[in-house]
């Protein structure tokens, strides 16, 4: 590994956080995802994905083998997830840098705190992001596409900063300030033990906020999606269309079953449209061959400078 830019025993950088356990309620909300999400693809912006036509998508990881571990995370993160803590965790992340190291140091970091040890493939994290980004690149899609792949899982970073736990790390995203829909996994009904639940504004269904406002004006839970997505939109040239995938590519709710399409405004169908050509890379590239991390390496350091014009990112 390539030495990083905070050493392990800096206060801000916990590494005493079981890393594999957050990997492990990852892969199981993967696999929720992975047999619920509806993967027809919009033709326009792109065209369908080809690498996954082949593949036996029953054939990863059974629901019913994380459904508990998934319906006690979820029921964690459906009671916090709340507006005064969105509110905060955006404060807190304008307040203040975490680390300072490049984007493939980063990959390493992530490598190196997240243990190793997958279910389905035994895959260290910078192989899964080349696995993510080598599909993309395979299909012909934009070289800034390709970078989104490698990219899309640094928010995971998150929980060896200041994370709460893992219920503000991981899992499917949706809006707070307004009613909670029916179409989040588990439904409204858990959200019975969140305060917003029952608050007076919150609980109508256009809540702060009003229709047709735009995605960019919501809050949506916070989590490694909302957070990279903020480091990347202010350090990075990627275009929205990037920004979008990295935002909302756990924003199921919106993207696979419908939800909260009032609030879209004219872009927003445009972003839909990407987030939906990049779903299946996230999902479905982990059953391919291990990439050769020095062979690739040169090739995606040179897209990290194309479109990350500081190469030391504030984290």
């Amino acid at each position: 590994m390539a030495p990083t830019a905070l050493a392990p025993e800096t206060p801000m950088f916990n590494t005493k956080r079981d890393g594999q356990v957050l990997e492990d309620l990852s892969d199981a909300i993967d696999t929720v995802n992975v047999l619920k999400a509806e993967m027809k693809q919009e033709k326009g912006l792109y065209e369908e994905s080809e690498f996954d036509k082949n593949k036996d998508k029953t054939q990863f990881r059974q629901y019913e083998d994380a459904c508990d571990r998934v319906k006690n995370f979820y029921k964690e993160q459906h009671t916090k997830q709340t507006v005064a803590y969105n509110l905060k965790a955006r404060n807190d992340f304008h307040s203040k840098t975490r680390a300072e190291m490049t984007v493939w140091e980063a990959i390493e970091k992530l490598n190196t705190l997240i243990d190793e040890s997958d279910p389905d493939t035994s895959l260290s994290q910078i192989e899964h992001l080349l696995q993510s980004a080598e599909a993309i690149r395979r299909d012909g899609k934009p070289r800034w596409m390709q970078l989104t792949g490698l990219i899309h899982d640094l928010g995971k970073l998150l929980y060896f900063f200041d994370a709460k736990g893992q219920w503000d790390v991981v899992g499917d995203t949706f809006p707070v300030g307004c009613a909670f829909d029916d179409r989040i996994i588990y439904g409204k009904e858990s959200f019975k033990e969140n305060p917003d639940y029952d608050n007076e504004i919150y609980r109508t269904e256009f809540g702060i906020y009003n229709p047709g406002c735009g995605l960019d004006n919501m809050m949506l839970s916070w989590g490694h999606d909302e957070y990279l997505y903020h480091v990347v939109k202010e350090q990075s040239t990627l275009p929205d269309e990037a920004l979008a995938m990295v935002r909302y590519h756990s924003f199921y709710p919106w993207h696979s079953a419908g939800a909260y399409h009032e609030f879209m405004n004219e872009k927003d169908h445009e972003m839909l449209k990407a987030v939906k050509a990049f779903n299946p890379y996230d999902l479905y590239s982990k059953s391919d061959d291990v990439p050769s991390i020095e062979e690739l390496k040169p090739y995606y350091l040179e897209l990290i400078d194309e479109y990350f014009p500081n190469q030391v990112i504030k984290w």
